[in-house]
C-alpha cells in the first residue's frame, strides 16, 4: 500500500499537468511544430517559446539548487557515466516517430483530451513499448548493449555541466552558469517585439518553465522521508505513459506517482481547454495508410523516448532545467532525427530508396 505522501504528490503531479495542459492546449504549442516551423518555414516563434520555457526552468531549478531544496545526484539526468550511444539512438527515433505522428508524447496527451481518437491509438501503443523498453522484453538488450556504451565521468562524477566545470577549474560557476544561459533563453524570447504579439504562446511557454520547477519543488518537499529515500522528478512524457497504463491495467498502486498524476492532468486540462473554447470533436484516422503512419511513430517514440532518457519534454526541458550533458545529444538527435521524418514524409527521400524499402514490406 502506498503511503499517504506518494497520493499528495500524485495529486501534485496531476494539478502540474493539468495546468501545463490547459495552457499548451490554448496557445496551440507544440514542441514538434516548432522544430517544422524552423527547419521548413523558416520561423523561429515557437522554437522561442520553448527556449523561453527552458530559460525559466533553468533559472527555478537552479535556484532550488541553490538553495539546498533539490540535489541534483538524486534524479535519473545526471548519472556518472553518460549512456552517449543509447541517448543518440533513442533521440534518432524519437524524432523519426514524432514526425510520422505530427506531435510528441506530450502532444499527444493534449490531442486525446479534445477527442482525436488518433492519439488514443498512439498514447496506447506509446505506452505499451515505453514500458516493454523500460522493464519488459526490450529492457536486457537496451542495458546489456545500448546503455553499457556510456562515457564514465572523471572520479565519479555527475554528468551536468556545473559539476564538470567545478572539476576541471576548480570553483563552484553553478549561480552564474544559470544567470547567463537562463537569462540568455528568455531574452531569445521577450527580446523580439515580434513575440510580444502572441501573448498565448508566451504564456504558455512561462507556464511550462515555472511547471517544470514546481514539479522539481513537488516531488522532494512533499515526499515522505520514512517512506525511502526521495527520488525528484519532473515533467516527461514517455516512461510515465507506460507507468500510466500499467498502473491502469494491473496494479493501482502505482497510480501514487507524480508522472502518473501529471500524464492523466494533461488529458484533463486538454479536454478543459477543449471544452471552454467549444472545440471538443472526435477525430478518426483517414485511412489504413494514416494508421500505419500513426502505429509506426507511436512506436518508435515509446522505444526511443525510453532509449533517449526522455522526450522532448523531459530531455528537452527537465534535463535541460539541470544543466545536464545529455541535453545537447538528446535535442539535437530529436531535431535530426524529426527532419528525417519530415524529408521521407515530403517525399525528399530519393525514389530509388523509397522503392527499394516498399519491396522490402
Amino acid at each position: 500500500m502506498q503511503s499517504w505522501s506518494a497520493w499528495i504528490i500524485a495529486f501534485a503531479g496531476f494539478a502540474i499537468g493539468l495546468i501545463a495542459g490547459f495552457a499548451v492546449r490554448q496557445a496551440k504549442l507544440c514542441s514538434f511544430g516548432a522544430i517544422e516551423d524552423l527547419l521548413i518555414g523558416g520561423d523561429s516563434r515557437r522554437m522561442r517559446v520553448f527556449a523561453l520555457a527552458l530559460g525559466i526552468a533553468l533559472l527555478g531549478t537552479q535556484a532550488l539548487i541553490a538553495f539546498g531544496v533539490l540535489a541534483p545526484d538524486q534524479t535519473s539526468y545526471t548519472p556518472s557515466a553518460l549512456p552517449l550511444l543509447s541517448t543518440v539512438t533513442g533521440s534518432i527515433l524519437f524524432g523519426i516517430g514524432m514526425a510520422l505522428v505530427g506531435t510528441c508524447g506530450f502532444g499527444s496527451l493534449v490531442r486525446l483530451g479534445t477527442g482525436d481518437l488518433r492519439s488514443l491509438v498512439v498514447v496506447l501503443v506509446l505506452g505499451a513499448l515505453a514500458y516493454a523498453t523500460l522493464r519488459g522484453i526490450f529492457a536486457a538488450p537496451r542495458i546489456t548493449v545500448l546503455e553499457a556504451v556510456a562515457v564514465p565521468m572523471p572520479d565519479g562524477l555527475r554528468s551536468d555541466l556545473p559539476s564538470l566545470i567545478k572539476y576541471l577549474i576548480g570553483s563552484e560557476w553553478r549561480g552564474a552558469l544559470a544567470l547567463t544561459i537562463g537569462a540568455a533563453l528568455c531574452f531569445s524570447a521577450l527580446g523580439s517585439s515580434r513575440m510580444w504579439r502572441t501573448p498565448r504562446l508566451l504564456t504558455a511557454g512561462a507556464v511550462l518553465g515555472v511547471m517544470v520547477t514546481l514539479g522539481w519543488l513537488a516531488t522532494t518537499l512533499l515526499h515522505d522521508d520514512f517512506a525511502g529515500p526521495a527520488r525528484p522528478q519532473s515533467l516527461t512524457f514517455v516512461s510515465t505513459v507506460g507507468k500510466a497504463l500499467f498502473a491502469s491495467l494491473i496494479s493501482t498502486a502505482n497510480l501514487a506517482d507524480f508522472g502518473v498524476g501529471s500524464v492523466f492532468g494533461v488529458i484533463a486540462g486538454a479536454f478543459l481547454s477543449a471544452w471552454w473554447s467549444d472545440d471538443l470533436r472526435w477525430e478518426a484516422f483517414d485511412d489504413d495508410r494514416e494508421m500505419r503512419r500513426h502505429l509506426t511513430g507511436a512506436a518508435l517514440m515509446g522505444v526511443g523516448g525510453i532509449l533517449a532518457g526522455g522526450c522532448t519534454i523531459g530531455q528537452g526541458l527537465t534535463a535541460g532545467s539541470l544543466l545536464a550533458l545529455s541535453w545537447p545529444f538528446a535535442v539535437g538527435g530529436m531535431i535530426l532525427g524529426a527532419r528525417i521524418g519530415i524529408a521521407f514524409l515530403m517525399g525528399d527521400i530519393p525514389l530509388r530508396a523509397r522503392r527499394g524499402k516498399q519491396r522490402l514490406t
